[in-house]
């Protein structure tokens, strides 16, 4: 006789990641938007824990934050290096199919170690994204789609300094959220 448990067990951790998504969802979904100018410049992140396989592998891995430049150009993954370094990764040369399935491998201090010593590799020769205007649920807001990555980033205001995201990837149904809290504020130039 096969065992049942397994099988429930699975069932009720789906419907609990559900359940965690569509709360963080609605979540996002109450909030303002926000145009793309306003978000030039630094901005340090944290994840929102929701039930999506990358909840904890990003800060893990030493993830800093987003930059995004006048050009509306965006620096999509930039990961610390020492005390004051940081490294835009090329989203593009990483396998997203591996990263989500193997993503418990991600939070373990043998990935940070590998990562630590792979990021030179990864870095990006220049900004990664566009940052743009774009419509989820009938709310048109500030959001970066990846240049070489099916995913885009959805941005909403929390406050003057704060911004909930929430990044979608092509045919996954499960969206990895985050907070980015301004670090620096826009130059006149910018």
């Amino acid at each position: 006789m096969p065992n049942r448990g397994g099988e429930r067990g699975s069932a009720g951790k789906r419907k609990r990641r559900l359940s965690e998504q569509q709360k963080t969802l609605e979540q996002f979904q109450c909030l303002p938007p926000i145009e793309p100018r306003e978000m030039i410049g630094l901005w340090r992140s944290r994840g929102i824990p929701a039930g999506h396989p990358f909840d904890g592998v990003l800060e893990n891995l030493g993830w800093f934050g987003k930059r995004f430049t006048a050009e509306l150009r965006a620096d999509a993954l930039l990961f610390r290096s020492g005390q004051h370094e940081l490294i835009p990764i090329d989203p593009a040369r990483i396998p997203l199919g591996l990263a989500l399935r193997f993503h418990k491998v991600g939070r373990t201090r043998a990935a940070r170690n590998l990562f630590s010593y792979l990021r030179r590799g990864l870095r990006a020769k220049g900004p990664v994204a566009s940052l743009k205007t774009m419509s989820f649920r009938g709310v048109t807001s500030a959001a970066m789609a990846y240049d070489e990555q099916p995913i885009v980033d959805h941005f909403r205001r929390i406050d003057e300094r704060r911004i909930m995201g929430m990044m979608e990837i092509e045919g996954d149904e499960r969206i990895y959220f985050f907070e980015l809290e301004r670090v620096d504020p826009p130059s006149a130039s910018a």
